[in-house]
């Protein structure tokens, strides 16, 4: 059973970055290292489900292997149609509908040249470029972007999908983010045991960008 493990209040995104998601002053932490369970998930206050956390019996298709379940993004479960927003200047890279059960459903991926922390103040951090997937959108989401669209911070450019085709999960997003540039729309969201080390290196903390959230 999936239950909340911890409130926090005021959202701050790390200087120079906007917030993807408004989710107000207060959220609720899932642990979802016990198990999944829709009715336990609440949309208002919005519910964050964690980065590099290990889940079990809650990647049940077949696209999953039965083998992927340590969560490699973080998931913010709000209300569908709540807008999605550009973190940093950037552009689309590209889009699809990834359409399998258990999938993200609407995806798009974008490109951005920034600087990630954690660092103190006075250190000079280089800035890097950065990919982000955003996952489980609604099929209105595909239609308003092209690869190649240029990106203002701040700009919304998404919504939150049903679960009638978001890959039939309770609405969230799943945010994602990426040093290496992939191939095509997708990202494993979850990943193998044996697969773990490598995907910590590739795929970094969305809280460099989101804020602390737990």
């Amino acid at each position: 059973m999936s239950t909340p493990d911890n409130n926090r209040s005021g959202l701050r995104p790390p200087h120079g970055f906007h917030p993807v998601i408004d989710i107000g002053d207060t959220w609720e932490v899932l642990d979802l290292s016990r198990g999944y369970d829709p009715e336990a998930i609440s949309l208002d206050p919005p519910s964050v489900g964690r980065y590099n956390e290990h889940r079990r019996r809650m990647y049940t298709t077949g696209l999953f292997k039965g083998v992927r379940n340590i969560h490699m993004g973080i998931d913010i479960w709000v209300p569908e149609g709540t807008p999605v927003c550009a973190f940093a200047d950037g552009h689309v890279l590209f889009s699809r509908d990834n359409d399998n059960p258990g999938d993200y459903g609407p995806t798009i991926v974008t490109e951005h040249r920034v600087r990630l922390g954690p660092h103190p103040p006075e250190t000079k951090h280089p800035p890097e470029t950065i990919y982000a997937l955003f996952g489980h959108l609604s099929r209105k989401s595909l239609e308003t972007v092209t690869a190649g669209m240029p990106l203002k911070s701040g700009q919304p450019f998404a919504e939150v999908g049903g679960a009638e085709e978001n890959g039939g999960w309770v609405p969230h997003l799943h945010f994602q983010l990426a040093r290496e540039r992939p191939p095509v729309p997708d990202l494993p969201g979850v990943v193998a045991p044996e697969d773990h080390e490598n995907a910590l290196r590739i795929y970094p903390d969305p809280q460099l960008v989101l804020g602390r959230l737990y």
